[in-house]
């Protein structure tokens, strides 16, 4: 039985073409700076972002992990929304790496404000932690891939600017962002004082991620990357995936969209199970099955049986997430599993 897999974008394996492209691709000591596949990737990155630099990073959370410990000190806080990926899904790494708290904002579907964050913000007096660095995810994995609004974020760089606040942008997902909105990817990242995209999301590589920020931050991050073990040496053959990903793998987005779209719509009260359709803006669709007969564990084991998996995702809920390796033609697959599953 061929399995639809619908657990995450992160289970993509890469294409022909795509491993053509890393057995061709030309190597060196990316220590000494000597990869020409590497540094290709980290300059395609910086214009692509529109920044002065780039540097690729094993992982998403080694990129964001890296940029905390660059905007902060022990003892200080962070502010960011209650459901930040680095709060739920990075092992505690902020606080083992860099020493710092989490100030949290209950967001709506993920989003936070100005407002929210300047009641947030710590004040001046000694005792408290030093507020010092303001965090966004976009798109927002827990709030069911959700688009943080361009006009929400230009308030924001103002606030970090007037209390002498950095900003840090979780991108994972950002390529997402920009094909569903418009936006160029560049107009979001101008408000923010680093970045981190994925390439083994969406964009199908198997390995990596990009942070950038100025030649300074990038100079101060390459360090930090050593220290957490992230130096590698001939690493242009990982990379040349994700130069491959960025040329071929980004407008095709919009297909994941779809398909997430018309998963949302054709399951959204089918036996119970109720989905925030605003949220669903992306590749990723939240369901809560509180309502079905079904718990969620015996719910992801009915449909692993028949051939959908999916992951729990709370007490009450599955998510579902669309990629590269899902067809139109496997969602009406799924749909009509779940149809079966959830009569």
């Amino acid at each position: 039985m061929t399995l639809i897999d619908l657990r995450s974008d992160t289970v993509t394996r890469p294409t022909p073409a795509m491993r053509r492209a890393m057995a061709e691709a030309e190597v060196g000591d990316d220590v000494f700076g000597e990869d020409p596949t590497v540094n290709r990737l980290q300059e395609m990155v910086a214009e692509i972002l529109g920044t002065e630099a780039a540097l690729f990073v094993a992982s998403g959370t080694m990129g964001n992990e890296i940029c905390i410990r660059c905007h902060t000190q022990p003892g200080d806080e962070l502010i960011c929304e209650a459901g930040a990926h680095f709060l739920h899904y990075e092992s505690g790494a902020m606080a083992a790496l860099s020493g710092v708290q989490a100030r949290t904002i209950v967001g709506e579907r993920g989003v936070i404000t100005a407002q929210q964050i300047e009641a947030a913000r710590r004040g001046e007096t000694y005792y408290f932690p030093r507020s010092r660095l303001i965090t966004i995810e976009n798109t927002h994995n827990l709030a069911g891939g959700t688009i943080f609004p361009l006009k929400e974020i230009a308030p924001i760089r103002q606030l970090a600017d007037a209390r002498g606040l950095a900003m840090h942008l979780d991108g994972a997902r950002l390529w997402n962002a920009s094909v569903a909105s418009g936006i160029a990817l560049r107009d979001y990242v101008q408000h923010f004082d680093s970045v981190s995209v994925s390439f083994s999301k969406g964009l199908g590589a198997p390995i990596g991620s990009a942070i950038a920020g100025t030649k300074d931050f990038i100079a101060q991050a390459r360090r930090i990357r050593r220290m957490f073990g992230g130096a590698m040496r001939q690493v242009g053959i990982i990379a040349a995936a994700a130069i491959y990903g960025i040329e071929h793998h980004r407008e095709r987005l919009a297909e994941d969209h779809a398909h997430a779209r018309r998963l949302a719509e054709a399951l959204h009260g089918r036996g119970g199970i109720d989905i925030d359709l605003e949220t669903v803006q992306t590749n990723i669709v939240i369901m809560n099955i509180a309502k079905t007969k079904l718990a969620v564990p015996a719910a992801v084991e009915a449909l692993k049986k028949e051939g959908v998996l999916v992951v729990p995702f709370g007490a009450t809920t599955l998510r579902a997430v669309t990629h590269l390796d899902v067809s139109r033609s496997d969602i009406e697959c799924a749909i009509a599993i779940f149809y079966k599953i959830f009569s």
